[in-house]
Protein backbone atom coordinates (compact mmCIF):
# COMPACT_ATOMS: atom_id res chain seq x y z
CA UNK A 1 0.00 0.00 0.00
CA UNK A 2 1.45 3.33 -1.01
CA UNK A 3 0.08 5.37 2.20
CA UNK A 4 2.36 6.27 5.16
CA UNK A 5 0.29 7.93 8.31
CA UNK A 6 1.95 10.54 10.33
CA UNK A 7 3.29 10.20 13.88
CA UNK A 8 1.27 7.90 16.48
CA UNK A 9 -1.42 7.34 13.29
CA UNK A 10 -2.23 3.38 12.47
CA UNK A 11 -3.99 2.93 9.03
CA UNK A 12 -6.31 -0.27 9.28
CA UNK A 13 -8.75 -2.51 7.19
CA UNK A 14 -11.35 -3.94 8.56
CA UNK A 15 -12.48 -7.79 8.87
CA UNK A 16 -15.52 -8.24 7.06
CA UNK A 17 -18.14 -9.83 9.39
CA UNK A 18 -19.76 -13.03 8.56
CA UNK A 19 -23.66 -12.23 6.86
CA UNK A 20 -25.67 -15.11 8.59
CA UNK A 21 -25.55 -16.50 11.83
CA UNK A 22 -24.95 -19.92 13.93
CA UNK A 23 -28.91 -21.29 12.33
CA UNK A 24 -28.04 -19.67 9.19
CA UNK A 25 -30.14 -16.52 9.08
CA UNK A 26 -29.26 -13.79 7.04
CA UNK A 27 -28.85 -10.60 8.98
CA UNK A 28 -29.09 -7.84 6.76
CA UNK A 29 -26.33 -5.09 7.04
CA UNK A 30 -28.54 -2.08 9.10
CA UNK A 31 -28.67 -5.07 12.04
CA UNK A 32 -25.23 -5.96 12.34
CA UNK A 33 -22.63 -3.92 14.03
CA UNK A 34 -19.20 -3.13 12.46
CA UNK A 35 -15.98 -5.77 13.19
CA UNK A 36 -14.11 -4.41 15.83
CA UNK A 37 -11.35 -6.08 14.79
CA UNK A 38 -8.85 -5.04 11.79
CA UNK A 39 -5.21 -5.81 9.99
CA UNK A 40 -2.46 -2.80 9.94
CA UNK A 41 -2.48 -1.75 6.81
CA UNK A 42 0.45 1.23 7.31
CA UNK A 43 1.70 2.60 10.22
CA UNK A 44 3.54 6.16 11.42
CA UNK A 45 6.87 6.49 12.06
CA UNK A 46 5.79 7.90 16.08
CA UNK A 47 8.04 10.12 17.35
CA UNK A 48 7.50 12.97 19.72
CA UNK A 49 3.90 13.98 20.83
CA UNK A 50 2.61 16.52 22.61
CA UNK A 51 6.14 16.49 24.74
CA UNK A 52 6.17 12.46 24.95
CA UNK A 53 7.85 9.93 23.33
CA UNK A 54 5.77 7.67 21.34
CA UNK A 55 6.67 4.50 20.49
CA UNK A 56 5.20 2.00 18.27
CA UNK A 57 3.80 -0.74 19.26
CA UNK A 58 2.21 -2.35 16.15
CA UNK A 59 3.50 -3.58 12.61
CA UNK A 60 1.94 -3.96 9.35
CA UNK A 61 -0.39 -7.12 9.28
CA UNK A 62 -1.16 -7.28 13.06
CA UNK A 63 -4.63 -8.32 13.78
CA UNK A 64 -5.67 -5.85 16.74
CA UNK A 65 -9.02 -5.15 18.53
CA UNK A 66 -9.99 -1.45 18.06
CA UNK A 67 -11.85 1.20 20.03
CA UNK A 68 -16.02 0.99 18.89
CA UNK A 69 -15.82 5.04 17.88
CA UNK A 70 -12.37 5.44 16.70
CA UNK A 71 -10.82 7.04 13.99
CA UNK A 72 -11.75 8.71 10.38
CA UNK A 73 -13.27 6.07 8.08
CA UNK A 74 -11.80 7.18 4.43
CA UNK A 75 -11.82 5.35 0.64
CA UNK A 76 -8.29 4.90 -0.89
CA UNK A 77 -8.18 2.69 -4.44
CA UNK A 78 -11.47 1.70 -4.11
CA UNK A 79 -10.79 -0.11 -0.36
CA UNK A 80 -12.31 1.04 2.69
CA UNK A 81 -9.86 1.49 5.44
CA UNK A 82 -9.60 3.59 9.03
CA UNK A 83 -6.94 5.44 10.51
CA UNK A 84 -6.49 6.19 14.11
CA UNK A 85 -4.15 6.91 16.54
CA UNK A 86 -2.21 3.94 18.20
CA UNK A 87 -3.59 4.84 21.42
CA UNK A 88 -7.57 3.73 20.18
CA UNK A 89 -5.66 0.57 19.30
CA UNK A 90 -6.91 -2.08 22.48
CA UNK A 91 -5.45 -5.25 22.20
CA UNK A 92 -3.12 -7.19 19.06
CA UNK A 93 -4.83 -10.50 18.51
CA UNK A 94 -2.35 -13.31 18.50
CA UNK A 95 -3.50 -16.88 16.46
CA UNK A 96 -3.05 -19.38 18.72
CA UNK A 97 -2.27 -22.65 16.04
CA UNK A 98 -1.89 -25.60 19.05
CA UNK A 99 -5.21 -26.91 17.88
Amino acid sequence: MNIKPLFDRVVLRIEKEQTSNIGGIFLPDMSKEKSQIATVVAVGNGGNIDGKEVKMQVCEGDKVLFSKFAGTEFKYNGEDLLIIKQTDILAIIKENNNG
